[in-house]
């Protein structure tokens, strides 16, 4: 038996495949990697060099970002392909300085 998730992984992960980079593909790989709740606090943007940029809207989600980062890569970098996202830039929104590189 395949679990319902796999399956679920898989379609959008087939889905995405075909579609170009865009930052609306981003966004909606950022949103089903992360969930809900980080999603309503965090954005993100990829730049060409494969720079996730993260903006967090306080410390303490930035932190949270640092914490899951390997995760968050592996997920979507699933979504996207393989060593699309390279590495991860995450801001703390309410200062606006950068956090440290995953």
């Amino acid at each position: 038996m395949i679990a319902a998730r796999d399956c679920i992984n898989k379609a959008l992960r087939d889905l995405l495949a075909d579609q170009p980079l865009s930052s609306g593909k981003v966004s909606f790989a950022w949103s089903v990697a992360v969930g809900s709740t980080m999603n309503r606090v965090t954005s993100a943007g990829l730049h060409p060099d494969g720079t996730l940029t993260v903006r967090a809207e306080s410390p303490h989600w930035a932190r949270e970002v640092r914490r899951s980062s390997f995760l968050i890569m592996s997920r979507i970098n699933r979504l996207l392909g393989n060593e699309v996202v390279t590495s991860l830039r995450i801001l703390d929104g309410s200062s606006g300085e950068p956090g440290t590189k995953a």
